[in-house]
């Protein structure tokens, strides 16, 4: 079999979601806001500010008295939580040397906090990944660090919880502000795959999805859950910056799939989804339109867009009717 990448979630952490940081106790050294960055840390070398040396992620000062610093999230679409990243990538002899996370829902802003990952330790320069096992809906998440250090980025992956009604307006069915999210792909060497399905206009190359050059045969592929079953109309496909490295041509695949399947044995089936677009020629630099499709009123829940040979995508859009 191939090698693939499996993602299934979506980071709720994410500023695109609209989360933003809420409260903190400290950010001396770095602030809290780049804590929940989309965009991978960097590190500048030589690089100082008039507090110390600059940091791509959060840091407190040196606690000298007792206690432990924190920041709290709001998140931007309440979900639910079944992953945690925490990630100290180059903080080495600065990062804390325990964290733990608590999670709360709240409209009045008073918090009744439930642990969601105890004490855990934190390795130097590391991802740390842990699964949890929690279906509460949440909108408030505190990161406790222990007792004080940088913590480069957090993500908070999960399913949002977005409600949708039957209605004969058409949506963004592969949105992940509707509840869309990336299943797998079959790589994302210089741009993640969740970039498609995100709002607006990519405003560079690293805002899309772009897979390596193809030095053998085959084609490059990403399979999204759709944000509910529905009846396709219209795509648009972009290739937004994309110049000399965006996709030959392209196709596109849909299925319904009554229940939770196994990603592996979901991928394998894919290859038998019945075409909704069949090989179209792409532009560099290009919003490709393809409107009034006639699918016969298929009800799907799943895609798979397929890139031939390999290249760039900046956003897929997929206009339907909930059904």
């Amino acid at each position: 079999m191939n090698k693939f990448k499996i993602t299934n979630h979506i980071n709720l952490a994410s500023p695109i979601l609209g989360s933003k940081i809420y409260k903190f106790s400290d950010q001396f050294f770095g602030k809290a806001s780049r804590l929940i960055k989309d965009e991978n840390p960097i590190f500048k070398e030589g690089v100082y500010d008039s507090n110390g040396k600059w940091m791509d992620g959060w840091e407190t000062r040196r606690k000298r008295d007792k206690g432990n610093d924190y920041v709290i999230i709001k998140l931007g679409i309440p979900g639910t939580i079944s992953e945690v990243d925490i990630d100290t990538a180059f903080f080495n002899g600065n990062q804390p040397e325990f964290a733990s996370i608590d999670i709360c829902f709240s409209t009045n802003s008073k918090f009744k906090w439930q642990n969601l990952l105890n004490k855990k330790k934190l390795k130097p320069n590391s991802s740390h990944n842990f699964k949890v096992r929690n279906n509460k809906i949440v909108n408030f998440v505190r990161l406790n660090i222990f007792p004080d250090g940088g913590v480069a980025r957090l993500k908070l992956l999960g399913d949002l919880e977005v409600h949708h009604k039957i209605s004969a307006k058409k949506i963004d069915l592969a949105s992940v502000l509707n509840g869309a999210k990336i299943v797998a792909c079959s790589d994302e060497h210089f741009g993640v795959a969740q970039n498609i399905i995100s709002p607006g206009k990519s405003i560079n190359m690293g805002n899309g999805w772009e897979t390596k050059r193809r030095r053998g045969k085959g084609f490059d592929w990403v399979i999204i859950k759709l944000a509910n079953i529905g009846i396709v109309n219209d795509i648009v496909i972009q290739t937004h910056h994309f110049k000399g490295n965006y996709p030959a041509t392209f196709s596109l695949q849909g299925s319904f799939v009554s229940k939770n399947s196994d990603v592996k044995k979901l991928i394998n089936n894919s290859a038998k989804w019945n075409t909704l677009i069949s090989n179209t020629k792409l532009k560099p630099h290009d919003n490709l339109k393809i409107s009034e499709l006639n699918l016969n009123s298929e009800k799907i829940n799943y895609v798979k867009l397929n890139i031939f040979p390999d290249g760039g995508i900046s956003r897929l859009r997929i206009f339907g009717k909930i059904t």
